[in-house]
């Protein structure tokens, strides 16, 4: 196997911040290659150079031998670079045909050839047996498929470099092996792909090569054959870690959270949480598991006073919040991990020391009366920086100015540090390194041992599995089965999510 692809000695500085320093990756014909490391050690930054995002301050970029220079997007697809970012880039009132070809149609004089579009997306399934229908909606497909749909459209533009970034973020296991599946079909068809992922054990069973980055530097290169996850875990972090978080056995208090024959509508008018029923004690982790858009983001929504339940009830120790005010929801005892930081979270423009205040400035020690007391929330932002390893140069960069990574070790940070009772921590490691995830979970076990209730919303499986001591499995919008932690499996709990009913744990 010749080389596809050489990035030679690639560097690239935001200030006096070194993203990548002198960094070497090579990509051969019909392999997977990962790239590995922790937040900010470069990865990102490395393919937005490749993908024509930003542009190398120093160094080469070969494709099939030959220097190239990608200063835009458009440049890096004309030389058959294509990638699939972690939020899909697709329209969802359109149909898998008309995403396909969007920006490429085919056309017979200036009217659009839509059945020609059709063969041809039908014949691109057909070699890669991906099973879509090219006339099917958008809004209408599982994520796994929406995900086959962003590859089909780079099969299209001529793609022979494909890069993955993240995945496996919200598929389900029986998802997972079918993606390895289409990796590996691609592979065989003579196509290249980057996968960018945090999953050591995806990484492992995915790739023929990975690269590991530590601080924008190379820390090494391997066959995938080669490497142990202990061994990738001390290049990524430089020192050996364990992954896993010891769940003490405790007794559960009094009940904390209950929801009741709950109902609440998505923004099409239609029922997204459908007589939901469940229960989260004290001193108890709560897993909701279930595919993405299977009524969990409306159910927190509502939970946090953002939207209108139609029927059922929430209660809070016994007090009933149902379409409280969001500040109201907050004063009864409830802390939460938005999943979506950049609309729930924070506000990117401000500090992160403006962003501790908000939803703290009415109370003390945030604010005296009228005055909002600035110093406090300084300090009490250094104090979250240091103890959750948030990098950032002060308290006082604006928020867009730090990694995703970052911004989700921050908000996490401010909400544990909120006094609660119940911590909804929705997402609460998606897209964070594993030293990041590892500190997260315990904290998560810390509010538990201190007798609060924790509700942990997660489409990742492996952290449900870790982390809960019951697990309530969700499909559309109801109870598809509760089980112990003594219960539950990987693949038990991934058929649940597909709809498949089982009886479990009270």
């Amino acid at each position: 196997m010749d080389d596809k692809l050489e990035m030679i000695n690639i560097s690239k500085a935001f200030a006096s911040v070194k993203a990548n320093e002198a960094v070497n990756f090579t990509l051969m014909h019909g392999e997977t290659h990962v790239l590995i490391g922790e937040n900010g050690a470069g990865k990102t930054t490395l393919m937005n150079i490749l993908y024509g995002l930003y542009q190398q301050d120093n160094g080469e970029i070969r494709i099939d031998g030959k220097a190239v220079k990608i200063k835009r997007p458009s440049e890096s697809i004309a030389h058959g670079i294509g990638m699939v970012h972690q939020h899909f880039m697709l329209v969802e009132n359109l149909t898998v045909a008309e995403n396909v070809v969007l920006g490429q149609e085919p056309r017979r004089g200036v009217v659009l050839d839509m059945k020609k579009a059709v063969e041809t997306v039908e014949s691109l399934c057909k070699q890669y047996r991906f099973e879509l229908d090219p006339s099917q909606r958008i809004e209408d497909l599982s994520v796994g498929k929406q995900q086959k749909v962003e590859i089909l459209k780079l099969l299209y533009r001529g793609a022979d470099i494909l890069i993955l970034d993240e995945p496996t973020a919200v598929l389900t296991p029986s998802e997972i092996d079918e993606l390895g599946k289409i990796i590996r079909k691609l592979n065989e068809e003579g196509k290249s792909v980057i996968l960018i992922t945090h999953k050591l054990r995806e990484v492992m069973a995915m790739s023929d090569r990975l690269t590991v980055l530590r601080r924008g530097r190379v820390t090494g290169h391997m066959r995938t054959e080669d490497a142990t996850i202990e061994k990738l875990v001390e290049m990524m972090v430089g020192k050996a870690l364990s992954l896993e978080v010891e769940i003490p056995e405790q007794e559960c208090g009094e009940g904390v959270l209950e929801v009741q024959n709950l109902v609440v509508r998505d923004s099409r008018g239609h029922n997204a949480v459908n007589a939901l029923n469940f229960c989260v004690h004290r001193g108890e982790i709560v897993g909701l598991a279930g595919v993405d858009g299977n009524g969990q983001s409306e159910f927190i929504e509502a939970l946090m006073g953002l939207r209108k339940v139609q029927s059922g009830k929430i209660s809070i120790l016994g007090k009933d919040i149902t379409n409280k005010q969001n500040r109201a929801i907050i004063d009864a005892g409830i802390s939460c991990v938005a999943e979506d930081r950049h609309k729930r979270a924070v506000v990117l423009e401000m500090s992160l020391t403006e962003n501790t205040l908000l939803g703290n400035f009415a109370h003390e020690p945030f604010s005296r009366g009228i005055w909002l007391d600035y110093g406090y929330a300084t300090k009490l932002t250094e104090k979250l920086i240091n103890e959750f390893d948030v990098r950032t140069p002060s308290s006082e960069v604006n928020v867009m100015w730090l990694s995703g990574g970052n911004q989700q070790k921050y908000v996490v940070a401010r909400e544990i540090s909120r006094p609660h009772e119940l911590l909804v921590a929705a997402q609460p490691t998606r897209g964070v390194d594993i030293g990041a995830k590892r500190f997260i979970h315990e904290q998560i076990v810390k509010g538990r041992a201190q007798g609060k209730g924790v509700l942990l919303v997660s489409t990742e499986l492996d952290e449900i599995l870790s982390l809960s001591d019951r697990i309530v499995v969700i499909y559309k919008g109801a109870v598809a089965g509760v089980l112990t932690r003594a219960q539950a499996d990987e693949r038990l709990i991934g058929s649940m999510m597909l709809g498949d009913k089982a009886e479990g744990g009270k």
